[in-house]
């Protein structure tokens, strides 16, 4: 373990949930994540030295080191994200020297959480405080999101490191993924519970189906743009625009970007669902989403439709649907506390004879984002 001196800062960084506005924070959507009790932990410190680099992950039992004048992406997959970090401070400030890391997750891996956005956004935190970089916290998320474009390859949106950094307990964000602007909405769940389930698989598609999903969307809306002269967003586009452009959109693309439209809608009638304390709304807007995901965006799998399909059998659930880039990962449940331990022994059963896969799951609460422990 590290030692403990003047030189060292503990920090927790953690994953997130997004309730619903999935796949739309590329598409300058509305999105409502929230930080989660999930979190990585890490230790760092001044090593004295110039430019190298040592982090170690407890849980991937593994140790990337890297020279801070020699940056090039790596051959694990965890160490791009880290990797990725160190290259986007490098540009943007000099002040960076050789240090060492030790981190330590409760965070699911390839569970739709975004292990990835806490192990980004908490090296960056940590970096910035330990050597008094001076980032505030919406270029600590950039660097983040960037280091996912430039490092690792997914052109993701910036909702996955705006909820690890800017989490708020007991709250979700309202974030305008367009102008960055956002809102706290508190989360009243009593008597309910948010309940992952997690499917066990990942079918290799998330990231070039990811990139593909980005690209057909703006095929789509650059067609809608000079068609109707409207501004280069999806906020400008109506369903009955979309309809009237079937045709030359062509099934799949038209697919996709109803699917965004409705999203967005959806996200402001789920706010105003939450606002007015009605959490069965909320639910059946979540049930939507599903429907649109596996239907029209297409980034679910048999697996994620399985839990969900059974979670609408199942009365004292509010409402279900895949969460995350899609093909894998987990469901988010709004169920009844009383029901939570009943409902977990007969979907793993039901899944374990569909699929022969053990499925995992845990419940989870809205958290604060990144912040030190201690210094």
């Amino acid at each position: 373990m590290i030692e403990a001196n003047g030189n060292q800062l503990i920090l927790r960084s953690p994953g997130r949930i997004n309730l619903i506005g999935e796949h739309v924070d590329y598409n300058d959507g509305f999105v409502l994540p929230a930080a989660i009790d999930k979190s990585i932990t890490m230790t760092l410190r001044k090593n004295g030295s110039k430019s190298r680099c040592t982090i170690k992950s407890k849980g991937f039992d593994s140790v990337l080191v890297a020279d801070l004048y020699s940056l090039k992406p790596g051959t694990e997959g965890w160490h791009n994200y880290a990797l990725g970090v160190l290259h986007e401070i490098q540009v943007l400030n000099p002040g960076l020297k050789g240090f060492d890391c030790e981190m330590e997750s409760n965070v699911p891996v390839g569970s739709g959480v975004s292990s990835s956005a806490a192990l980004e956004c908490g090296l960056a935190f940590g970096l910035n405080e330990l050597f008094e970089l001076g980032f505030d916290k919406l270029e600590l998320i950039k660097i983040g999101q960037n280091a996912e474009h430039n490092f690792v390859g997914t052109k993701c949106g910036i909702m996955d490191q705006f909820a690890s950094v800017m989490g708020k307990e007991n709250h979700a964000m309202l974030l305008d993924c367009q102008s960055l602007h956002f809102e706290y909405i508190p989360i009243k769940l009593e008597p309910y519970r948010l309940l992952m389930l997690n499917t066990n698989v990942s079918h290799n598609l998330s990231t070039g189906e990811y990139n593909i999903r980005r690209e057909q969307c703006e095929e789509g809306l650059e067609l809608l743009v000079k068609k109707y002269g409207i501004e280069s967003s999806f906020r400008d586009v109506s369903m009955k625009k979309l309809d009237e452009s079937k045709k030359e959109l062509g099934p799949i693309i038209y697919n996709r970007c109803s699917y965004v439209v409705e999203e967005i809608r959806r996200v402001q009638e789920a706010v105003a669902a939450l606002k007015n304390d009605n959490l069965g709304l909320f639910g059946r807007l979540m049930f939507e989403t599903h429907r649109g995901l596996s239907k029209k965006y297409e980034v679910s799998c048999p697996e994620l439709d399985f839990l969900v399909e059974l979670a609408k059998t199942e009365p004292q659930i509010l409402g279900a649907r895949m969460m995350g880039g899609g093909f894998g990962g987990c469901t988010l449940n709004i169920i009844h506390k009383r029901s939570v331990d009943y409902f977990i022994n007969k979907v793993s059963v039901a899944y374990r004879n569909k699929f022969g896969i053990d499925l995992s799951y845990f419940v989870t609460v809205p958290s604060d984002g990144t912040y030190l422990i201690e210094e």
